[in-house]
């Protein structure tokens, strides 16, 4: 593939300077082929040439509007380097190992558009250089992967640069839209291109998957909307329905019907421009003051089968990497393992891939995860025994083949676990929410409150009680507005109601700094001793805490208010 890449631009430059003759180093191999967009075509075909030619009447050249837009541009390029001097006549025009050049060689969207969106994105990274370090750093890992993939395809190369616009090459990136990963695919886009989201795992952070799936969607999109690229990364961005309905209320009006002319929602308006802003620096940093790092054309990552589930830790040391480079290279894990039904596959750097293969054949499959033995005690059911060891019912009931969620007191189950402390997976998603938790309690002065979810809680109700935003809520969770509230969930936030709480508990608060306020919603069958005996509280206490009436029955729905000791509660 990059000898092909050298003999395409070689002969784009024999081409253009009008040679008749082919020099030495241009070989019979050479002269077998030349690959663009997965089209072969004799090399001495005329009818290739006149396609990039154009001949003019005095012998001179022009480029046909009519040929492909990354070919044509390709050509323009080594004209340009001819003219300039940075090449001479009949020299071969080397850049295979330079990602880059792969890159630019593959742009087929109109930079030129003179709309001042462009303009005003273009003066933003201007000024603002270290944002394009930042992203290129994060995107290094998987620019080959995502170029290589667009080019496959035969797709504008500019749909490479997107991940900027989403996520910024984040991988763990998370929207208020419940968008996610690389791509930003909200949930039910996911779904409709494969992208599963269970516990364990969350395709829709997948760098494979999720790149397959927004290209596959970029392709259907523009093939909806006549191969305009523009159009398509709209209908991204803002769904198809929306696109349709501005073509139509233009077309209606008798106005043009190009993206440029659209009345398309604030973001949409904004989001091909900073594409296309980015496509122009990438083509030219030079002109930008900006300075690319060197990117080799070679894969970041090899993709490695493991034979089933891997305490993620373990496979670091295998590979001989960081367990965060494990989780960057595979930000699809929310835990610490990856997920017990597959698929059983790793993407590991390069250069520890053989060394990751032998470890996995020589390992003993026992040891792939630890293992935990427990004894159920009373109180005990399947999903707070998960919740304890940070696994699911189903994963209890697969390991320990039961047949339903019936357990009994003196059982023995067999729990799988990390090999390590959490600290020790600082990428899984508990440690990502933790760190985000700590920074926003920092910002915002209030105090750190733990509330479970109760059947019937909202976002609004929550946030209500503790005087702060359902997004603020949201975030401190690593949650979007729109996600379901599971009973039983543990919430942090950070309250400005909290200076309230009862003298009893802020007492024991300064005493222990254990003590959390929990909010609780009263169960079918709950009583004041049943629920105090559940949180390892007093009585007494939660009817003062509450202000109520201890001859008096507590009905389902009620909300109480409970200041628990996390040493001593479930």
């Amino acid at each position: 593939m990059m000898a092909r890449r050298t003999t395409t631009l070689t002969l784009l430059t024999l081409l253009l300077t009008g040679c008749s003759s082919t020099p030495a180093w241009f070989g019979q191999q050479d002269e077998a082929v030349l690959d663009t967009h997965q089209q072969t075509v004799a090399a001495g075909d005329e009818a290739l040439k006149e396609s990039i030619e154009g001949r003019r009447g005095d012998g001179t050249t022009v480029l046909d509007d009519s040929i492909e837009p990354s070919l044509k541009k390709a050509a323009e390029r080594a004209r340009s380097r001819l003219d300039s001097g940075q090449l001479a006549e009949g020299e071969p025009m080397d850049e295979t190992r330079d990602l880059w050049s792969r890159l630019r060689n593959g742009f087929a969207m109109d930079h030129d558009q003179g709309d001042e969106r462009v303009q005003q994105q273009l003066e933003w990274f201007t000024r603002h250089p270290a944002y394009i370090e930042r992203v290129v750093d994060r995107g290094r890992r998987y620019l080959h992967y995502i170029i290589e993939e667009t080019e496959r395809r035969g797709l504008p190369m500019e749909y490479a640069l997107l991940p900027i616009v989403e996520s910024a090459f984040d991988p763990f990136a998370y929207s208020h839209g419940r968008a996610s990963g690389l791509w930003q695919f909200i949930p039910g886009t996911g779904r409709h291109f494969g992208l599963d989201q269970s516990w364990w795992h969350d395709d829709r952070r997948d760098v494979i998957a999720s790149t397959n799936a927004a290209l596959t969607y970029l392709d259907q999109l523009a093939k909806r909307f006549n191969d305009d690229p523009t159009l398509a990364l709209a209908a991204y961005n803002s769904g198809g329905g929306t696109v349709n309905r501005a073509i139509r209320r233009n077309t209606q009006s008798g106005k043009p019907a190009d993206y440029w002319s659209l009345q398309l929602p604030q973001e949409t308006r904004h989001y091909v421009p900073k594409l296309i802003a980015l496509a122009r620096i990438f083509d030219d940093p030079e002109a930008y003051g900006i300075t690319l790092p060197p990117l080799e054309d070679e894969p970041y990552f090899e993709v490695v089968e493991t034979g089933g589930q891997i305490d993620l830790a373990h496979a670091a040391e295998l590979a001989g990497v960081d367990v965060d480079e494990i989780y960057l290279l595979n930000p699809s894990y929310n835990r610490w393992a990856t997920r017990p039904d597959g698929p059983h596959r790793l993407l590991v750097p390069v250069a520890s891939a053989d060394q990751f293969r032998q470890g996995i054949a020589a390992m003993d499959p026992a040891s792939r995860v630890s293992w935990t033995n427990y004894q159920v005690r009373s109180g005990d059911n399947l999903g707070l025994i998960a919740r304890q060891h940070g696994t699911t019912p189903s994963v209890l009931k697969e390991v320990n083949k039961l047949n339903s969620d019936l357990i009994r007191v003196g059982q023995q189950l067999l729990i799988p676990s990390a090999r390590a402390d959490q600290n020790s997976y600082s990428l899984s998603q508990s440690q990502r929410i933790s760190r985000k938790q700590e920074s926003a309690g920092k910002k915002s002065g209030g105090a750190r409150v733990e509330h479970v979810v109760a059947r019937g809680d909202t976002f609004w109700g929550i946030a209500r009680e503790h005087g702060v935003s359902v997004r603020q809520v949201a975030a401190w969770n690593g949650m979007a507005p729109g996600d379901p509230l599971v009973p039983g969930r543990k919430l942090v936030i950070w309250s400005n109601n909290a200076s309230s709480a009862p003298a009893t508990a802020v007492a024991s608060n300064n005493r222990s700094g254990m003590v959390r306020k929990v909010g609780y919603r009263v169960r079918q069958g709950d009583s004041l001793a049943a629920i105090a005996n559940r949180f390892a509280v007093n009585v007494r206490d939660i009817a003062a805490w509450n202000d109520l009436n201890t001859s008096r029955y507590l009905h389902p729905g009620q909300s109480l208010v409970l200041y628990v000791d996390v040493r001593n509660s479930p």
